[in-house]
């Protein structure tokens, strides 16, 4: 298990630290089938930090506009919760859309601070924010290999069916691993909207956490 990083976590925002205590206490929630895919992620990750490497995670769905982006978000901010050197976590699609608001509005919910260059725009530019004092994660949307996304040595993530059977080969990964999630999108425009897509964010933040914390010296 990784060890625990008191003086970092102590510059995070109140909220999301609350947040994270919360979901890293849910890890009995994950079903036992998910944690054999998840673990594969974190032997990849120790494997490349063992042997001094950056450790690069692409999170992969159709329109990288929801799951792909949670799990961007929460990968980077669980490798900083435990305080993990040298990862970086990334987000991509088989098509370029935009970061849906829906998603952006569930991580403000959580006490992430997001700002946008342009929220009006066709494909905002978001900074993701867990402390005043750390560096910022850059969300928006994009094909899986553009850049900055790594085009080689790094781990293909793929959070939906579609994407999955779509993306047959991501050139240029040294791993591949489906971890699917249910699309929140169901719930856009009826009362449940908030609720789902909050749901589906604790649960990738639950997840990533866990595998973040099975990430071994």
């Amino acid at each position: 298990m990784t060890e625990k990083n008191p003086e970092r976590r102590s510059l995070f925002y109140p909220e999301v630290l609350r947040f994270l205590v919360e979901r890293e206490a849910e890890g009995d929630l994950i079903a036992t089938e998910r944690k054999v895919e998840l673990l594969k992620i974190s032997e990849y990750v120790t494997a490349k930090r063992r042997s001094g490497d950056s450790v690069r995670l692409t999170f992969i769905c159709t329109h990288n506009s929801r799951r792909s982006h949670l799990s961007q978000v929460w990968a980077q901010v669980a490798a900083d919760y435990f305080g993990l050197s040298a990862i970086q976590t990334f987000s991509g699609g088989t098509e370029a859309t935009a970061m849906n608001p829906r998603a952006v509005t569930a991580l403000r919910a959580a006490g992430l601070q997001i700002d946008a260059d342009d929220e009006q725009s066709g494909n905002p530019r978001y900074r993701v924010r867990v402390s005043a004092s750390l560096p910022s994660q850059e969300c928006f949307s994009k094909v899986f290999n553009a850049a900055p996304n790594p085009a080689e040595n790094y781990c293909a993530i793929m959070t939906c069916s579609h994407a999955d059977e779509n993306c047959p080969v991501a050139m240029g990964c040294d791993l591949r691993v489906a971890v699917r999630y249910e699309d929140p999108k169901e719930a856009d425009g009826t009362p449940m909207e908030a609720d789902r897509y909050q749901e589906r964010s604790r649960q990738i933040c639950r997840e990533m956490l866990w595998l973040m914390n099975h990430v071994t010296p």
